[in-house]
């Protein structure tokens, strides 16, 4: 069965760093684009970036642009987060999922075709 299993998330000190690993299987990772998307008590859901296949293209959104960078391996069915300059806004669930949330439907449950389960990630 499919499975996206998320880890790396933790408590760190603002100015810090942590690496994100969603690790994919059941399914042909290389094939879909994968997404970081993070959810803070209260708040809506947010698409922090996607990478496409191949790595052919990425995103960030504005709010991490330039400290938070995305990658994957597809030979470890594997894509990264690696979150560098950690600011106490950036507390929150995160978790990877595979589809289309490249697109501006990306607030939709219908554009993504599998979840993790979410890392929790503190910032103080």
């Amino acid at each position: 069965h499919v499975q996206l299993v998320e880890s790396g998330g933790g408590s760190v000190q603002a100015g810090g760093s942590l690496r994100l690993s969603c690790v994919a299987s059941g399914y042909t990772f290389s094939t879909k684009c994968m997404v970081w998307l993070r959810q803070a008590p209260e708040k809506e859901r947010e698409r922090v970036g996607f990478i496409r296949t191949s790595g052919s293209t990425t995103f960030t959104t504005d709010s991490v642009k330039g400290r938070f960078t995305i990658s994957r391996d597809d030979a470890k069915r594997t894509v990264y987060l690696q979150m560098n300059s950690l600011k106490p806004e950036d507390t929150a669930m995160y978790y990877c999922a595979a589809g289309r949330g490249y697109g501006s439907n990306w607030k939709s449950a219908s554009a993504y075709n599998f979840w993790g389960q979410g890392t929790q990630v503190t910032v103080s």
